[in-house]
């Protein structure tokens, strides 16, 4: 008669100094090379009761709610330096937001959550918060782009401000989460990830500068100019469109050389080194703002007029 060998038994971890075995943590999905500290928000060990012996039963067991506690507490921490990146690109974002981008296979906001309150919690605070109409708006603060500047994740640019005006306003606040949205649907089609977007840069032509809500690099690496129209006007429109048509027909910004003849500024940021690429297409993403006074819920299906 012959038995089966029994399967290897793998390795005891390692015993913490109350018997508890402990496990090494997961590599944090931080990006690489970020100096944004991840900072643990876990509520500090309590002292055992008097009377209470290492041999008694805890009273603290962790049970489902309480693993689920401590594991958006690990996930908060991991994703910190993203969410601090993510609102100095996009100047704000709502929890629901920030999920979509950096946790689109959770189910829930609390991992974005307590990564907010962890950069809110912070001296001086990271990150501030409008609260509106039951939807919580964040961005960061001096402090908060400072620090996400340093991490040398941000494309270098001056001027960059921080979002609480935009927040605290009610048509900037709806113009910044149309484009959030729009960055999300990008994303999720895998046409361009969020790192990948660059809002309001300047680009000069005879008439003025030329500033677009959004440049967003594409996955085929070619770039396009995104615009949200919310209120737009016809004439405003049409006058947008011809501040495009300046910067395209501008004149060269460079001498040029024997090599190669002098080029105008969207060649040289935009086409490559041998103009293979076009002029960036410029997309129009139509958002119409609620009227003034009207509710913001979806109109039930009995309101809706019926088919003759």
């Amino acid at each position: 008669m012959t038995t089966a060998p029994l399967p290897p038994v793998p390795p005891t971890p390692p015993a913490s100094s109350d018997g508890v075995a402990t496990a090494s943590p997961a590599p944090s999905p931080v990006a690489p090379g970020l100096r944004l500290a991840a900072v643990a928000d876990q509520p500090p060990c309590r002292p055992a009761p008097v009377g209470c012996n290492s041999s008694s039963p805890s009273t603290d067991a962790p049970g489902e709610a309480s693993r689920g506690r401590k594991a958006a507490a690990k996930a908060g921490a991991d994703i910190r330096g993203e969410v601090l990146l993510t609102l100095a690109r996009l100047s704000l974002a709502t929890p629901r937001q920030l999920k979509a981008l950096l946790l689109p296979h959770q189910q829930d906001t609390d991992h974005a959550r307590r990564a907010l309150r962890n950069l809110r919690d912070e001296s001086p605070a990271l990150v501030g918060r409008t609260h509106r109409a039951q939807q919580s708006y964040w961005y960061c603060t001096p402090a908060g782009l400072a620090e996400a500047a340093a991490s040398g994740e941000l494309a270098p640019r001056t001027g960059r401000t921080t979002g609480q005006r935009a927040a605290s306003r009610t048509g900037l606040r709806g113009h910044g989460n149309a484009l959030v949205d729009t960055v999300i649907a990008f994303h999720q089609s895998k046409e361009a990830d969020q790192s990948d977007w660059h809002l309001e840069v300047a680009h000069p032509t005879p008439a003025g500068n030329l500033l677009p809500d959004a440049v967003v690099l594409l996955d085929n690496g070619s770039s396009a100019f995104v615009e949200i129209d919310r209120t737009m006007s016809y004439a405003r429109l049409v006058a947008k469109l011809e501040r495009y048509d300046a910067y395209r027909n501008g004149p060269p910004s460079g001498r040029g050389n024997a090599a190669r003849a002098p080029r105008s500024h969207w060649q040289e940021t935009y086409a490559g080194p041998s103009l293979e690429r076009g002029f960036p297409p410029v997309l129009f993403v139509f958002a119409p703002a609620p009227r003034r006074g009207a509710r913001e819920e979806r109109c039930p299906l009995e309101a809706l007029p019926k088919a003759r």
